[in-house]
């Protein structure tokens, strides 16, 4: 018993009689998901467009010419031009690159401060247990987009900060942690009360290997799906403040500072407002639908 591994328990057999992994078949209820693969190609897309831009467009966004401004489309610019004649597609193409770098890095702070708490809190419970919980909750009683708005103020009045990537990055880690922290918690004290877990205990496991061979691999499940439904959250949260101009700034392309520049000209070219409101959409969408389906893959109750 104290050796089993954490992902392995009652999953249907594999072919050949052996038993089969809790990931291994969730795995095989993900690749018959549409939704699955609906969602994970239209993240690859986005990926590919943060990282190689030019795949999609030889354009420069920031080649403006304002004799262009409003103009339909034409020869590369597909989506047309704004009120400043730059390439409306180019801009949308380029304006991932942003929307991923901060979704990511700030999941991932989110993530190793959620982990850290959650797990504490879940294993050693007593004292530890209720002062981390007290404190999730203080953070959870902070409205996120007044904090976020203060805070990323705040940070980007750093000299450094030219662009806000790095103001709104550490933002969005800073007060987005508080959902993973009580997932990974209520994971891990399900975890601990696991027969194996008390086996290992009673033949001698310290602390360490309980958490790590024994209890962690068992609580990732639960934390891996919040962490990816947040990417998604991230990234229109990125948008928001890009929006109310406490976001990205200087030469940074974003979707969401595209969205707000082109407002104020909605009625008369629409489309600087429609694409990028299209492309976050899609990619927040993505995200979400992709942690649904592998929650729904990970929850033997919704087989």
């Amino acid at each position: 018993m104290s050796d089993m591994n954490a992902l392995v328990a009652e999953a249907p057999a594999a072919p050949g009689g052996k038993s089969r992994s809790l990931a291994a078949d969730a795995w095989h209820d993900l690749r018959r998901s549409k939704i699955f693969w609906a969602a994970l190609v239209i993240i690859v897309i986005v990926v590919l467009m943060a990282i190689w831009p030019s795949l999609f467009t030889s354009a420069d966004p920031h080649d403006c010419v304002l004799n262009r401004q409003h103009k339909g489309a034409s020869g590369g610019a597909i989506f047309g031009y704004d009120f400043q004649g730059c390439d409306v597609y180019a801009k949308t193409v380029y304006g991932a690159r942003y929307s991923v770098v901060v979704g990511v890095f700030s999941v991932l702070i989110a993530g190793v401060i959620g982990l850290a708490v959650g797990l504490s809190a879940g294993y050693f419970g007593g004292w530890l247990d209720a002062l981390l919980s007290r404190f999730v909750d203080v953070m959870l009683g902070v409205p996120f987009l007044l904090g976020a708005i203060v805070l990323g103020k705040r940070l980007s009045a750093d000299p450094g900060n030219s662009n806000g990537v790095l103001a709104v990055t550490l933002t969005l880690g800073i007060l987005g942690w508080t959902t993973a922290a009580r997932v990974m918690r209520s994971s891990v004290m399900t975890a601990k009360n696991q027969d194996y877990v008390a086996a290992a205990r009673m033949l001698g496991a310290g602390p360490g290997r309980l958490i790590f061979r024994h209890v962690l691999p068992n609580a990732m499940a639960p934390f891996i799906v919040v962490l990816t439904i947040l990417l998604g959250i991230n990234i229109a949260s990125e948008a928001t403040l890009s929006f109310l101009g406490v976001g990205l700034k200087g030469n940074a392309v974003s979707w969401g500072i595209s969205i707000s520049e082109a407002t104020g000209y909605v009625r008369v070219a629409p489309g600087p407002l429609i694409w990028p409101s299209v492309f976050l959409a899609a990619t927040v969408l993505a995200f979400i639908m992709l942690g649904d389906a592998v929650r729904d893959a990970f929850d033997p109750k919704l087989r």
